[in-house]
């Protein structure tokens, strides 16, 4: 994808898990490449920013031999799947998922954005994070559930695949241009009798930054991690687990004592979105993340700081939206920043002053 500081390349990890060595290359690849960060997406992707035009066939090639590219771009673009980030090695949240995997090929041509979301462990993690087709528990074992649906289809784990199968061709004979989602299908069309008939078990608190017993549990404000910082903390053997939640598990690791990355729960930066912003973004027409940092703490609740009305920071509503318009602000009170907004020419200095 183009942005105004060059081309943002996306990185989708295998189980939500780079080895240290692949963590290291893609650390070495932003630094030589891009512009020395590397973004956390909500969809638990990472991705290098600033990408010359004339770079990227060879950013490619360096991908392809750190393991990271499929041979097939067919099978890539479809491998959006979103994996609860705390698996172990045999479990069955990995073995869903490696199955997953393996049946992308067969599946309808769906919509770019239509993901999955493989969410077996205790208690669901991912109800927040954008899925079509869900994998999770129910009190009395696996179930199948399409997004939109507060029920779920009970199934083995036999039957598992086999019925997510059944379900992805089930909405692709029934989606259009203008409804291309599943929740959309849903609004005109009933599932089948026996698949929405369980609810899955009640989805457990986000995580935090902290030591966890698998590692080191880190925040990146923005989502954004400096390559550098990053690669210093990395050996060989330390693999990185993204996550949807602008935090990623250092395996083996010990929490940090200095440098950037958030280690202290209820951090405020964590409740703050920003798009990059101006100069960085050709649409925005104000700067976003300084104001966003001085900002963090002080309103109640989630804040955006958007760039321009597109919102693309966050799509759901903030308690706090600031939506940058001709050099100033707009406020809009719990709304996206499409909404209408309720104060408009808005100045940094207003803003920090608190007379808003």
């Amino acid at each position: 994808m183009m942005s105004g500081d060059g081309l943002v390349v996306r990185v989708r990890p295998r189980l939500a898990r780079f080895t240290g060595a692949q963590v290291l290359g893609l650390c070495a690849l932003a630094q030589r490449h891009g512009s020395g960060v590397l973004d956390l997406t909500n969809r638990a992707n990472i991705q290098i920013r600033g990408v010359a035009e004339a770079d990227h066939e060879p950013l490619l090639q360096e991908l392809a031999a750190l393991s990271l590219l499929d041979v097939d771009p067919g099978v890539e673009s479809r491998r959006n799947i979103l994996v609860q980030p705390f698996w172990q090695a045999g479990d069955l949240t990995e073995r869903l998922t490696l199955g997953l995997l393996d049946l992308l090929p067969d599946l309808p041509a769906l919509p770019a954005k239509v993901g999955f979301a493989v969410d077996t462990g205790p208690a669901p993690l991912l109800s927040e994070a954008s899925a079509d087709f869900r994998l999770e528990r129910s009190a009395s074992g696996l179930i199948l559930r399409a997004d939109g649906s507060a029920l779920g289809r009970p199934v083995t784990e036999a039957e598992a695949l086999p019925a997510l199968a059944e379900m992805a061709r089930w909405f692709d004979a029934r989606r259009s241009p203008d409804h291309r989602r599943m929740a959309q299908v849903l609004e005109n069309h009933a599932l089948p009798e026996g698949w929405a008939v369980e609810p899955p078990l009640a989805a457990a608190q986000t995580p935090q930054p902290g030591t966890h017993p698998t590692g080191a549990l880190l925040g990146a404000a923005f989502g954004q991690i400096d390559a550098a910082e990053l690669s210093d903390l990395i050996t060989d053997d330390t693999a990185l687990r993204v996550t949807p939640w602008r935090l990623f598990l250092l395996e083996g690791a010990e929490l940090p004592t200095a440098g950037s990355l958030i280690t202290t729960p209820g951090d405020p930066l964590l409740h703050v979105d920003a798009c990059p912003g101006a100069p960085l973004c050709p649409q925005a027409t104000v700067e976003t993340r300084e104001l966003a940092r001085a900002l963090a703490g002080t309103r109640t609740g989630s804040l955006h700081v958007s760039g321009c009305a597109k919102g693309c920071a966050r799509a759901r509503p903030a308690e706090t939206t600031l939506v940058g318009r001709e050099g100033t602000f707009d406020l809009v009170p719990g709304g996206k920043a499409s909404d209408l907004p309720r104060q408009t020419g808005l100045t940094p200095a207003t803003l920090l002053s608190g007379a808003f």
